[in-house]
């Protein structure tokens, strides 16, 4: 099952995975939402970043003066981009906040804003990173800690942690949520800004993950003093400001989709290859069952995705359409990738060398796959999202 069938659509697709499948950078695939590992991955993720802008792939819905294409838009468009991305392995732009940074500004921002970090952004130049999780604000952002005190000439000086910064290493500037007025109401008292990583008191510190990499950062801010240009929309306005940033991003739930559907498709090859009582494991009757369910139920989030996208590009999006996506593929993606280590039995715990199936592929997806169920709002939150929304149950 695809999204957008239309003629138009598929001659789009087309090109899009030629596209894709020529200049792609020859970086190794892993599973997740993971960070350069090095400066050399970084600057061909830069150039990836920056051939999609210029093929007019990503960007299409900025303003026309920024590089947007205008009434020519289509948010069919951005999802089929991001389904061949998905299907080719290849890695997404590296320039994931800043897709909601220029959404911030173009809705939010200043001319001057606009002018100084778009073009920067289409380039590939400028790496941001996303500046809104706590230690003790995750699920619940609104209890965020991280104080900005007006100091005089619209200058505010920011104090407090961030945690699970993708990209905080590399990034040039941070899309931050920090508190204002902590006598509000905790959803009102939040404002948003755009701020240089290298002022002083800016300190980021990689997070060693179980994966053996270093994807999400600390970062502490020490009396960080910023200009009023940092500041984005008004005082006390930046929960809305983040929210309404984030519903631009509705084509990376496209991606679910696929790369659930693309590792099925690559479990059962695994169950072709690795023997169950001395035949192939896919003869076996249980295997085939536990593969079968795994299918169908790909295909059922398969569908909740594009009759989720279809009703935002109408304009009425469902209510409960994101939890149930995001439920129902983190748990997937955990479950998926149990069952190849379950099958791959003694070569399971072998992630490189000649022992190690698939190059350590599904070791890779196992370890990563856990960090779903929590990334974006743990599947704890998400239940209880559907139960109050979608139920009516009380809180």
């Amino acid at each position: 099952m695809r999204y957008g069938t239309d003629a138009d659509l598929e001659g789009f697709r087309a090109e899009v995975r030629a596209f894709v499948e020529r200049c792609a950078p020859d970086i190794p695939p892993k599973a997740g939402v993971r960070s350069a590992e090095d400066e050399s991955e970084l600057a061909l993720l830069k150039e990836w970043t920056r051939a999609l802008f210029a093929a007019g792939y990503i960007g299409g819905s900025w303003p026309t003066e920024y590089g947007g294409r205008g009434s020519d838009h289509r948010l069919e468009r951005d999802v089929v981009v991001a389904e061949e991305i998905a299907r080719h392995r290849a890695p997404p732009p590296v320039q994931g906040a800043a897709n909601l940074v220029a959404a911030a500004l173009i809705e939010h921002g200043t001319d001057d804003q606009r002018r100084r970090h778009l073009a920067g952004i289409r380039s590939g130049e400028r790496i941001h990173c996303q500046l809104f999780s706590e230690p003790g604000a995750g699920s619940d952002l609104a209890s965020l800690r991280t104080r900005a005190v007006p100091v005089g000439d619209g200058r505010f000086r920011i104090s407090g942690q961030k945690v699970w910064t993708t990209n905080g290493q590399w990034a040039d500037y941070g899309y931050l949520l920090a508190r204002t007025d902590p006598e509000a109401p905790k959803h009102n008292g939040i404002s948003a800004f755009l701020i240089d990583m290298r002022l002083p008191g800016v300190e980021v510190r990689p997070l060693r993950e179980m994966t053996g990499t270093a994807d999400f950062n600390e970062v502490f801010l020490d009396d960080v003093e910023v200009g009023p240009e940092a500041l984005i929309g008004t005082v006390n306005h930046g929960w809305r400001i983040a929210n309404s940033s984030l519903a631009h991003e509705r084509s990376g739930v496209a991606t679910s989709a696929v790369r659930l559907r693309r590792n099925v498709a690559a479990l059962v090859d695994l169950a072709r290859r690795v023997p169950r009582h001395g035949r192939p494991a896919v003869e076996d009757a249980a295997v085939r069952d536990r593969l079968g369910a795994l299918t169908a139920s790909v295909d059922a989030l398969s569908a909740l995705v594009y009759a989720s996208l279809t009703r935002v590009s109408h304009g009425r999006p469902g209510p409960v359409d994101a939890p149930m996506t995001k439920l129902m593929f983190s748990e997937l993606g955990v479950e998926i990738a149990a069952f190849a280590l379950e099958l791959e039995g003694e070569s399971g715990i072998v992630v490189s060398g000649d022992r190690a199936l698939d190059n350590g592929r599904w070791q890779d997806e196992f370890l990563y796959a856990r960090a779903y169920t929590i990334a974006g709002g743990s599947s704890e939150i998400m239940r209880n999202l559907i139960a109050e929304r979608g139920l009516g149950l009380p809180r």
